[in-house]
């Protein structure tokens, strides 16, 4: 019989796994803090599109009372919450499904839709990075359409129409999309959905959702019973990053096997109640987009003075062309200001900035000619 040392553990790895780039979120503000000699105190993150108000008030008393529970396991049917959400949005609990995050509804899809080397996705070329590394994950081919070609960074959403195939099963429209933070057309989504194959189920990423102007109502896609999913976080809006806690919207059908492929207690106690609590405080989502709205247009409005280009952007970010990504993104480090340096997007040119305080943007603001100039 071999000895264990004699074979290498990679070996026994999937080959899929060995080949994937792990995913790269924003840099936390204790690691900047060890590394880099600093008083957390005094570190800005502006790199993860986080609610700068915080979480919602409401949310924090509802947790802080459940605590005393938390020797409990959760609901594993997320009763009360998948209540309260279907009736935000006029549907039924059968049609909600909760995830440890709305990602978790990504794997979710994959586990329930694909087969691997037999199916594909389809993404946009600039659109959010685990796509691409979930199918990756999965043993299936990616194909990432091309957006518009007036540089606009607009997702196109004939092309990937036209980039369906007999094994396509998902289409993902991140609307407004993560990094570039433009949106959709109403008319063009509508479009879009009519003529969508029966073979293919389209994926709306709404993670911004509730920072649009004029937004879908793409929740009539799912009483019409379209192959549809709705992706959403109380990460954002809310301010419930920390918890992990996101939904899919779809009709009963297509929820109840998702629900199959669901591991039990996927959503913890606290994040369930905050989240609840959270849902109803609509105060506190009207003073996030207020500040969102503003900031966004007075760091849009110091681009132009500074004659950088930008996206202009639907979201609580804006993606920016600095010259070279990494130099900025290091040199604000020093500063202690943590942005989103794109290169792992193949943007080399352009950091992805969180609309921050007023006094956060002031800040960052104020170093970054300097970290431009170099």
């Amino acid at each position: 019989m071999l000895g264990s040392s004699m074979i290498d553990i990679r070996d026994l790895a999937n080959q899929d796994l060995l080949d994937l780039v792990p995913y790269e979120p924003g840099k936390p503000i204790d690691d900047v803090a060890r590394e880099l000699g600093l008083e957390p105190a005094s570190i800005i993150k502006l790199a993860s599109n986080e609610n700068p108000l915080g979480p919602s008030p409401l949310a924090v008393a509802a947790m802080r009372d459940a605590l005393s529970k938390s020797h409990f396991y959760p609901d594993g049917g997320g009763y009360h919450l998948r209540n309260g959400i279907a009736e935000k949005f006029g549907l039924s609990r059968e049609n909600v499904v909760l995830g440890n995050g709305s990602n978790e509804i990504i794997e979710l899809l994959f586990h329930t839709f694909t087969r691997p080397g037999v199916h594909e996705v389809i993404t946009s070329k600039n659109s959010f990075a685990v796509y691409e590394l979930m199918a990756q994950l999965f043993g299936l081919r990616c194909t990432k359409v091309e957006d518009n070609a007036d540089g606009t960074f607009q997702i196109d959403l004939k092309l990937m129409l036209e980039a369906i195939k007999p094994q396509t099963r998902l289409v993902f429209i991140t609307s407004p999309n993560n990094p570039t933070g433009t949106r959709v057309s109403n008319e063009a989504l509508e479009e879009f959905i009519q003529k969508l194959p029966s073979h293919v189920i389209a994926v709306l990423d709404e993670a911004y959702y509730e920072f649009l102007e004029n937004p879908p109502d793409t929740v009539r896609y799912v009483k019409e019973g379209h192959k549809i999913v709705l992706m959403r976080t109380f990460s954002k809006i809310q301010g419930l990053a920390g918890l992990r806690i996101g939904y899919g919207l779809a009709p009963a059908a297509l929820a109840d096997l998702l629900q199959r492929a669901r591991q039990p207690f996927n959503a913890n106690l606290i994040a369930q109640v905050g989240a609840l609590a959270a849902l109803k405080d609509d105060e506190h989502q009207k003073r996030t987009r207020q500040i969102t709205d503003e900031g966004r247009a007075k760091m849009e409005a110091a681009f132009k003075q500074m004659g950088l280009n930008y996206i202009p952007s639907h979201a609580n970010f804006v993606l920016v062309d600095v010259g070279d990504a990494a130099g900025v993104f290091n040199r604000l480090l020093k500063k202690g200001i943590i942005v989103r340096s794109m290169v792992s997007y193949r943007l080399p040119k352009h950091v992805r900035v969180s609309i921050g305080t007023p006094q956060q943007i002031d800040r960052f603001l104020e170093e970054l000619p300097a970290a431009i100039k170099g």
